[in-house]
């Protein structure tokens, strides 16, 4: 289709119209592939009509976009605001009536986003990549405050040479976090194959990490969402980890609804705790009463009195007399919490008639609550404050005498060989009581596979699963590297490896040579290779140390034996454990 715009420079000769138009906020941008004639190369164009001042935002942000440098986004080589023809035809500005408004940017070949997924979903190796690359350059234009914008299937360019590039940069409007949800989108639909702008249902699969960055980059939940493109490019640089997402991992995916229902719940939310105290009552005006279940009644100024009645001059004339009050419905009934024991004793003071001739059994004067605790309540109470802490210091140093005694005994009975280095021997969890299983001889192990039920359908490096037993320390099977967690990144409970003993035989004891030394593991045996690990008996468990014997504490009858690693050490990319050599013994 041959150009009809006008207001161009001769530079700048279009050649075909490429794209749908753009509306703005004051017009429509058209989008050409030009030649520009001076340097004989290949351009993309952009109109935007009507020019000048409707223009400027557009400019402005292309001006912008002219000082970035990367190959995810089209370069801008050129841009003009463009001058509108004033009144009677004149000027404005000296320049030509009709001038264009328009952007140059780099032409980039090669096959859009939308052509590609014509022939179905993308590999997630190349997702990835595609998608990490295309976000870098998106943050780096967020890095200097411009929002890209026309993030669509149809702009993104995929490049000979491997590399992505997005065409129409800027577009007329955009927003960071817009950008953020066009991204989810193009993740989206490399992983389904469908363009996001059609309308219907789509079945969303793929690698778990990639499943949840979509959810949370297209995510409009407070604190669900994304921060920014840079965390996505993060977190898509990550290790890719093929295959099609498991049962456990789309379990795992879903296990925000618990979370979801908490944040949903209001303060003002009755519970359904029978102790937890009622709503806030409403006064007459609409005003909630709010008030603190903590706050405890106000104590009175003076002790209650009990027996006979004193003038209330005597007392001031707000004091209430104890006994004249209801608990059920006097001025502290109704509390959900019950009021603190007082300090005082309220019994009578018939002790005082010793001492005093004539003495009634009342008041002389009014008490003040301040002075009048008795001369026993006080001496209990520094018996206390000083006699328990020096109780609990000869309770500390009787046990440190004991301690020291009895490890000191144990220590001079050890019989240690200079030069040796003995190897740690882990009885069956739970095996307090008792005597292990003597260990006898190893049992030959005829296969080997890595036991990963939660995994994603890529198992952890299955190819080395017979160095683990070939007779040679310095060979190893290991996990993977996961980052984050030494709890497997928290994708999953574990990972082991599964060995086939070739029939049924009676074991007493697993021995592991590992170069990882504090991962956990538990040795589980079955008759049968099951599905999860829970068909399979824990015989032992304990932490790996250089060469490390895990003895039964009783004989155990199987044909598989599960070494089940449950925690992870520190390495250099993050946390793994490894298995140099493992040794099952049977039954001594």
């Amino acid at each position: 289709m041959t150009s009809t715009t006008t207001g161009l420079p001769d530079r700048y000769r279009p050649l075909d119209q490429i794209g749908a138009d753009e509306p703005t906020p004051t017009g429509v941008i058209q989008c050409w592939r030009a030649k520009d004639r001076v340097l004989n190369r290949d351009v993309a164009i952009r109109v935007h009509t009507p020019a000048g001042q409707a223009a400027h935002a557009w400019i402005s942000r292309a001006l912008t976009a002219g000082g970035l440098a990367t190959p995810a986004l089209a370069m801008v080589y050129d841009a003009s605001e463009g001058i509108g023809g004033g009144p009677g035809g004149d000027t404005v500005g000296g320049g030509a009536a009709g001038s264009a408004a328009y952007v140059v940017n780099e032409w980039i070949d090669g096959e859009t986003l939308a052509e590609r997924l014509t022939r179905g979903p993308m590999p997630d190796r190349e997702v990835r990549t595609v998608l990490r690359r295309l976000a870098e350059g998106v943050a780096e234009a967020h890095r200097v405050g411009l929002a890209v914008g026309g993030l669509t299937p149809d702009n993104v360019v995929l490049r000979p040479n491997g590399l992505v590039g997005l065409r129409a940069v800027p577009a007329a409007t955009g927003t960071i976090d817009g950008d953020i949800a066009a991204l989810g989108a193009l993740l989206e639909a490399c992983l389904t194959g469908l363009d996001p702008a059609q309308p219907g249902q789509r079945r969303l699969t793929g690698p778990s990490d990639l499943v949840a960055l979509v959810r949370r980059a297209r995510s409009t939940e407070p604190g669900q969402g994304l921060s920014s493109v840079a965390a996505m490019a993060s977190l898509l640089a990550e290790r890719s980890r093929s295959g099609p997402m498991s049962a456990a991992a789309r379990a795992e995916e879903t296990d925000s609804g618990w979370l979801r229902r908490l944040r949903d719940r209001r303060p003002d939310q009755a519970s359904d705790h029978p102790d937890a105290p009622a709503r806030p009552q409403v006064a007459p005006d609409g005003e909630p009463v709010r008030l603190n279940p903590q706050t405890l009644p106000p104590v009175p100024p003076v002790r209650p009195v009990t027996g006979t009645a004193v003038p209330p001059g005597a007392l001031g004339g707000d004091t209430i007399a104890a006994g004249s009050v209801t608990p059920a419905a006097g001025a502290y009934a109704g509390s959900a919490f019950p009021s603190p024991p007082t300090r005082f004793d309220d019994e009578p003071l018939d002790v005082l008639d010793d001492g005093y001739d004539g003495y009634d059994g009342r008041y002389e004067e009014p008490l003040t609550g301040e002075n009048d605790i008795d001369e026993d309540g006080a001496t209990r109470h520094r018996l206390v404050v000083f006699g328990l802490p020096l109780l609990a210091l000869l309770v500390v140093v009787a046990l440190a005498w004991w301690f020291g005694k009895g490890v000191i005994s144990v220590a001079g009975e050890v019989d240690e060989t200079p030069g040796s280095t003995p190897s740690v021997s882990a009885p069956a969890q739970g095996s307090e009581t008792g005597s292990p299983v003597e260990a006898g001889a190893a049992v030959p192990i005829v296969g080997g596979d890595v036991f990963d039920p939660q995994g994603d359908g890529d198992p952890d490096h299955p190819d080395d699963v017979p160095l683990a037993f070939d007779g040679d320390p310095a060979t190893s099977w290991s996990t993977y590297e996961y980052r984050g967690s030494p709890a497997f990144g928290n994708l999953k409970d574990g990972v082991g490896l599964l060995l086939d003993l070739g029939s049924a035989q009676e074991l007493g004891a697993v021995t592991v040579t590992s170069t990882s030394p504090g991962a956990t593991v538990e040795i589980r045996t079955a008759d049968s290779a099951g599905g999860s690990v829970d068909a399979f008996d824990v015989a032992a468990a304990g932490e790996l140390q250089e060469e490390t014997q895990l003895v039964f504490e009783e004989p155990v009858t199987g044909q598989y034996v599960l070494v089940w690693f449950t925690g992870l050490v520190p390495s250099e990319g993050g946390f793994s454990a490894d298995i140099a050599e493992v040794t099952v013994q049977a039954a001594g």
